[in-house]
């Protein structure tokens, strides 16, 4: 984790990996740490250890750690992996935390989360991108990437959270609306941390809900804003009707 030469080799004996891709990571790590995207040892090791490489389309290849979103077909995309980053560090996920997804997509942002806990659930409302990950995560498992097996997925409709698996420690949306939405707050265990982009479309701001309990037993839920306001903005929140996705989730 401190020596660039050192990690390429790693990787390579390792896990077979390509040199070329874990230098774009390792340049992307640095970049990271001094924007202070990573918060702590933890998630820098869950981010040099999550190959990205494998969760981009094979023509934005040469692109896979370009601060950018990147198009990932049917409309959607992959985060860039600084917000992914960002986003992941600020909710603060511990070993053995229960932790859901909304919005799987690539499936980069689950991958990155197995190497904090092994109790994950993603939910993806395109089936097709849905399948394609769930390939994308079957493969990789099979190749020796083991933490992937924690990764449970589902394709449905995630306003609605995964209720029988929850309460949750925490959640992460990777999509856009202008609303917490209410099941998803529901299944936030006391004590627990959400990430969400919130606001109208294409101007998000994504915020950090934090779910407690005060003196008085009241159930409180306070806002903050990761990035001190600034807009950040996410493909919408779609939403199912009758099978179909249909509009959003936006009020």
């Amino acid at each position: 984790m401190t020596d660039e030469a050192a990690f390429v080799k790693w990787g390579v004996e390792t896990r077979g990996e390509n040199p070329k891709y874990l230098a774009m990571r390792w340049a992307r790590y640095q970049a990271a740490l001094k924007n202070k995207d990573l918060k702590d040892e933890r998630n820098q090791r869950a981010f040099l250890m999550t190959p990205r490489e494998d969760f981009v389309l094979d023509r934005n290849l040469a692109r896979a750690y370009d601060h950018a979103f990147l198009d990932i077909g049917y409309g959607v995309t992959i985060s860039g992996p600084h917000i992914v980053a960002k986003m992941t560090s600020s909710i603060d996920v511990q070993e053995g935390d229960k932790v859901l997804e909304i919005g799987t997509g690539s499936g980069y942002q689950a991958a990155y989360l197995s190497y904090l806990t092994d109790k994950l659930w993603t939910i993806e409302i395109i089936k097709p991108v849905a399948e394609r990950t769930r390939s994308t995560y079957d493969k990789l498992i099979a190749s020796g990437y083991t933490e992937f097996k924690a990764i449970q997925t589902r394709n449905a409709d995630g306003y609605y959270g995964w209720a029988d698996a929850g309460p949750f420690d925490k959640i992460i949306v990777t999509c856009g609306i202008d609303h917490v939405p209410p099941p998803l707050l529901q299944q936030l265990k006391v004590g627990g941390v959400m990430v969400i982009p919130v606001g109208p479309p294409g101007a998000q701001r994504v915020l950090k809900v934090t779910k407690e309990k005060g003196a008085d037993g009241e159930i409180k839920v306070t806002r903050s804003d990761i990035y001190g306001g600034r807009i950040v903005p996410f493909v919408p929140f779609t939403k199912l009707d009758n099978d179909e996705i249909k509009g959003t989730h936006n009020r």
